[in-house]
């Protein structure tokens, strides 16, 4: 028997969708012939994405939007539902780290600034699960409706340094299982809620931590290429196709999973 994966005409909803993993997934999507909403803070960097995506055949467009502010994104629903009538997909791309939520080799934990911690964690865990309760009640009226969150390495092993990072990033593993059950127990046709879990990947928040300038490793870089079995960074084109089965009628019982796309990193004991 032949699973339709079922892509066309359904509509995605990817917030950060103007940086390097959210951009990279939004235009998978695409191409696939799912219409894409481009979310994010910067309208020039949403429009620059969504160009690139309709240069290659997609359709995307983008809109401003603040994951922490309930009206902004009740307001950018609306505009979504005028013009495309429905929302079948939402991706919670949009997180990121803060300077002051990391520690520095020359600090200890006690050093940490408790401000920054707070606004990693509301933006890795608030901005992910905010959009789900604003799209989501919409997308429940649908069937075949699908959640991915993003989750990261750092939400299973000890990484060092990112200590509010890997806290938000481990919440929302067990906020995307929780959520999952929720929807699976009071709806008929519930919305899946699955997440992927980077491993590590090149982006502006992350580069200098792994890159020197001139483009060699810094000492942490190497460490983390050295307890990767693939031995490389991963490229955000690589994160697509787990994105493409989690959305697919494909994976129609799969709920409440994480996926790694780690190049083995999880599974290797460095030994």
């Amino acid at each position: 028997m032949k699973i339709a994966h079922n892509y066309t005409g359904k509509v995605a909803v990817i917030t950060g969708g103007g940086g390097t993993l959210g951009g990279a997934m939004a235009l998978g999507l695409a191409l696939e012939g799912i219409t894409v909403i481009l979310l994010g803070r910067t309208q020039q960097s949403l429009d620059e994405q969504a160009k690139k995506i309709g240069n290659l055949g997609g359709q995307a467009v983008g809109m401003v939007a603040d994951v922490l502010d309930k009206e902004s994104l009740e307001t950018v629903k609306e505009e979504i539902l005028e013009r495309f009538h429905k929302i079948d997909i939402l991706v919670n791309a949009a997180g990121g780290n803060i300077k002051g939520a990391v520690i520095q080799p020359e600090q200890s934990v006690f050093d940490m600034d408790m401000a920054d911690f707070d606004k990693v964690v509301d933006l890795n865990l608030k901005g992910s699960l905010l959009p789900t309760l604003v799209f989501g009640k919409e997308m429940s009226k649908n069937a075949h409706a699908n959640i991915i969150n993003i989750s990261s390495i750092a939400a299973q092993e000890t990484l060092t340094r990112v200590l509010g990072y890997s806290a938000s990033k481990a919440a929302i593993e067990n906020t995307t299982k929780w959520l999952a059950v929720e929807f699976a127990k009071k709806y008929e046709n519930p919305i899946r809620v699955n997440a992927i879990a980077p491993g590590f990947f090149i982006g502006e928040q992350n580069r200098n931590l792994l890159l020197n300038a001139d483009g060699t490793l810094t000492e942490r870089g190497a460490t983390i290429i050295q307890n990767t079995p693939m031995g490389r960074f991963g490229k955000p084109e690589e994160l697509i196709s787990s994105l493409l089965y989690l959305v697919s009628d494909a994976s129609s019982f799969i709920t409440g999973t994480v996926l790694y796309v780690d190049g083995g990193f999880k599974t290797f004991s460095g030994v």
